[in-house]
């Protein structure tokens, strides 16, 4: 991954904000790990959404769709700035 690469993901995680807190994933520590394969043209997210997650029942749908629309920005903006890459959230 070249120095730029790693920069675009930096400012993509820092952009991307929690729609409760508004705090940004690089904050909340949300993407512990971004993989590319060059050959391939892939990128692969590795996210941890589960030790975020409430043990209360009744708050669990609402951090799944909060979980939901982060995922769903993290992908608009990834697909923004690398057009040309598979994103993959693992």
């Amino acid at each position: 991954m070249t120095p730029e690469m790693t920069a675009t993901i930096d400012s993509i995680l820092d952009r991307v904000k929690d729609p409760e807190s508004d705090l940004s994933v690089a904050r909340l520590g949300l993407v512990k790990r971004v993989r590319y394969n060059e050959e391939k043209k892939e990128m692969y997210i590795f996210a941890d959404f589960l030790s975020h997650r409430p043990a209360c029942i009744s708050c669990e749908g609402i951090a799944m769709a909060i979980m939901s629309t982060i995922i769903k920005n993290l992908e608009k903006e990834f697909k923004k700035e690398f057009p040309d890459l598979a994103v993959e959230f693992v």
